[in-house]
């Protein structure tokens, strides 16, 4: 009996020694993840508010630096929700082509918006081992805006971090285009077609 009670005090013990050390584990699992973002986001903020740079030679640096941090066929995949297992490898390869000069342009809208701001870090949580989501503010360092709420999703099951999502003021990004493909697609038969010539014309009008 007493080594069955010794054996459960040191069972507690243990149990309540990693429940302590495990916040000490995430906030320094998470801390790469927070520096992937403050550095790399606030080097595409750099790009855009360059008034040194063409729009030209802003539209090249910003697309380099955009497909260094981020797998765009994994998010272009991710958007197609439950269509994603009927389509042909091929298809899948030409819809990513469409998806990724879609998705600069919007990622380039989206952070044009914030010309002049800077990028703070306010800290991060884990959702999985290689999961994080990178919380930040856009600041005016004018004090002309209120400071907005823009969080990052970053994953390292790679084996390097990389961007697969963020939102602003709430709002997914990579979720709010999976459930507007979804929409397309159910009011165009499932067409991976149409859905790539459809990513191609916004494309071209955002430019």
């Amino acid at each position: 009996m007493a080594f069955r009670v010794q054996t459960f005090a040191r069972r507690t013990v243990l149990v309540m020694t990693l429940a302590l050390m495990a916040p000490a584990w995430t906030a320094q699992a998470a801390v790469p993840a927070e520096s992937f973002i403050s550095d790399n986001i606030q080097k595409s903020l750099s790009i855009l508010n360059d008034p040194s740079l063409s729009a030209t030679q802003k539209s090249d640096q910003f697309e380099h630096l955009l497909l260094s941090l981020t797998d765009m066929k994994r998010i272009a995949v991710f958007t197609l929700g439950q269509y994603a297992a009927s389509v042909p490898p091929a298809q899948q390869d030409e819809f990513a082509t469409a998806f990724q000069n879609y998705s600069i342009s919007v990622y380039r809208s989206y952070l044009g918006l914030y010309a002049g701001q800077t990028l703070k870090v306010t800290g991060s949580s884990q959702r999985a081992p290689d999961d994080f989501i990178v919380n930040t503010v856009m600041v005016d360092p004018n004090g002309g805006q209120q400071p907005l709420q823009v969080n990052f999703r970053v994953r390292t099951d790679s084996g390097k971090p990389e961007l697969t999502d963020f939102s602003v003021a709430g709002i997914w990004i990579a979720l709010s285009e999976r459930d507007q493909f979804a929409a397309f697609l159910a009011h165009n038969q499932g067409d991976i077609k149409n859905l790539i010539a459809h990513l191609q014309q916004v494309t071209t009008a955002a430019r």
